[in-house]
């Protein structure tokens, strides 16, 4: 199934998407948006563009695990994005995401504007790919 991954931003979006094998993860773009019903439509484009049949969207929870304004944000988000794309929309927890994604960007030596833009889509990456993990495990344990 082709899923696409979401790390939703106050300014920018980074979009991921994966292979129809669940194998690999790659990031597509960025998109700077602030309004939730744009932001909608024009994630609903590309995943039409790319096929995907459903969405992982990072969830941004505060270090102890309570839901702060950011996650309440991104619960609003949520159906408009449904609505917009027809799909559904998964959660996944992603504390620390944004951090690693830097230290991945460190370790290549981005920097600078290129840098700003490709966190995002790197952040992506690692909230699909920490969710397609997950989706194996879970089948390895019902089999």
């Amino acid at each position: 199934m082709i899923i696409m991954g979401i790390d939703h931003g106050d300014v920018r979006t980074g979009v991921s998407v994966c292979d129809k094998n669940e194998m690999l993860a790659s990031p597509v773009t960025v998109i700077t948006e602030r309004s939730d019903e744009t932001l909608a439509q024009r994630i609903a484009s590309l995943a039409k563009e790319y096929g995907a049949q459903q969405i992982v969207m990072g969830l941004p929870k505060n270090m102890d695990g309570s839901l702060g304004f950011r996650a309440q944000a991104i619960l609003d988000f949520v159906p408009v994005l449904e609505e917009a794309t027809r799909l559904p929309v998964a959660l996944r927890d992603e504390r620390l995401t944004t951090m690693s994604a830097h230290k991945l960007l460190n370790a290549s030596d981005t920097r600078g504007k290129k840098r700003k833009q490709t966190v995002d889509a790197v952040s992506a990456v690692l909230i699909l790919e920490d969710y397609l993990g997950a989706r194996k495990r879970q089948t390895a344990e019902n089999t």
